[in-house]
């Protein structure tokens, strides 16, 4: 088989329609730099719209990597301290370019969080705080991924990193990111549980609402009739909807009520509620939310009362084709490192809503976290490594399954018929 050394890497041609075999010792890892990084970077309190030092702290590591770095105002809209962090590094390979994201905040409880890490190779806070590894775990490894690939001055396509803010507080810093700026076509998230090589390709819209009950105030003991209960007609209101599982792909949860004035000899004349739709659908939620608030409309008319609901839809559904190039691309990259290469769909949200809602297909990674938004959560070393190498092939591959010949040509000799 003919060989060439090219940029500090070798690449063996195996064939039209196979691709590049790339040398094993080449997705060798710094394990003692990737952990000493995780551990930098959950030292760093950084709450939602707080993520100031950590801003700074990546803006200064994508410019020693060689990316021209940009930040935003969107920390603003929320009075926040930093905004969304963009970078740019140009490659060597054809294509357009590749994009990675993760979030710079956590969630509570987070301030003065230390990674601890035990000799098994689990990494836990001290108890007291969560980890930090949503999502410090996957910028660790992203980090890495571009520092060995600088070290080994391996061929990439053009790359693009955005670091959000405020993503814990339903997707805010994305969502008033200007992806206009974003060249690339296909994306890559870093915030998802579960063993690395497990990949997202599917979540759903995501419906916030409140409603507000009216009813009628009199005296609970010598005048109750005179009275509307409004937290009657919400109950009625409540027992009439559909809650939890509502079919195959949607759920529907009531998570709070207040009502009353704090006293018990009123009638109450006001009572709020607030509450979630989740569904593949999204059409399917906003029709979901339409026949909620026609629940509450009927239960408050009946009693002579009235309702008023309000939403927002802070996450939008996505549906990534598993014949997709981003698909096809983890695939590729986890047969080769003998990861399952699973995807699953998640009913969870991330920043990949707000790019597959601008025109960005992409997948969301599993990064090496778990238990996460809770004092338990872990992360492990050998998890971190395994991500670190995912990365690396990921920002390499650069041929598509049918096309690889194209890269082949490009890089190798002309091979004598």
């Amino acid at each position: 088989m003919p060989v060439c050394l090219l940029a500090g890497r070798y690449l063996t041609y195996l064939g039209k329609g196979v691709g590049l075999k790339m040398d094993e010792k080449r997705m060798q890892v710094n394990e003692e730099r990737l952990t000493r990084t995780f551990q930098r970077l959950v030292s760093i309190d950084s709450p939602s719209f707080g993520e100031r030092e950590m801003a700074d702290v990546l803006k200064e590591e994508l410019r020693r990597l060689g990316f021209l770095v940009e930040e935003d105002e969107g920390g603003r809209a929320y009075k926040g301290t930093a905004g969304n962090v963009y970078g740019f590094r140009k490659g060597k390979l054809p294509g357009s370019p590749l994009l990675f994201a993760a979030h710079m905040d956590t969630v509570e409880p987070a301030k003065g969080k230390r990674a601890v890490i035990h000799e098994d190779g689990r990494i836990t806070s001290e108890g007291t705080t969560v980890l930090g590894a949503d999502c410090m775990s996957g910028t660790a490894a992203l980090l890495e991924a571009l520092w060995e690939l600088e070290e080994e001055e391996a061929l990439c396509r053009d790359l693009e990193v955005v670091f959000f803010i405020g993503e814990e507080k339903h997707l805010k810093g994305s969502a008033v990111f200007d992806f206009s700026r974003v060249r690339a076509e296909e994306s890559f998230i870093l915030d998802l549980t579960g063993p690395v090589g497990t990949a997202a390709y599917r979540a759903p819209t995501l419906v916030d609402f409140q409603i507000e009950v009216s009813g009628k105030a009199s005296h609970a003991g010598f005048a109750p009739e005179k009275g509307v209960h409004a937290i009657a007609i919400a109950a009625r209101a409540v027992a009439a909807m559909e809650l939890g599982r509502v079919g195959e792909d949607m759920t529907v949860n009531i998570g709070g009520i207040e009502g009353g004035g704090g006293t018990t000899n009123i009638v109450p004349e006001r009572c709020s509620l607030i509450g979630e739709i989740r569904s593949y659908s999204h059409e399917g939620a906003l029709q979901q939310a339409k026949r909620i608030e026609e629940v509450f409309r009927k239960e408050a008319e009946k009693a002579g009362g009235s309702s008023r609901m309000t939403f927002q839809v802070p996450v939008h559904a996505y549906h990534t084709p598993k014949e997709h190039s981003s698909v096809r691309r983890f695939s590729r990259a986890c047969e080769k490192l003998g990861l399952s290469g699973r995807l699953v769909e998640t009913f969870g949200g991330s920043d990949q809503s707000n790019l597959s809602l601008h025109g960005i297909p992409g997948l969301v990674l599993a990064s090496a976290m778990e238990q996460v938004h809770s004092c338990e959560e872990y992360t492990q070393v050998s998890e971190l490594l395994r991500l670190t190498k995912l990365l690396k092939l990921l920002m390499q591959d650069d041929f598509d399954v049918q096309g690889s010949e194209l890269l082949v040509k490009w890089v190798l000799p002309k091979q004598e018929e």
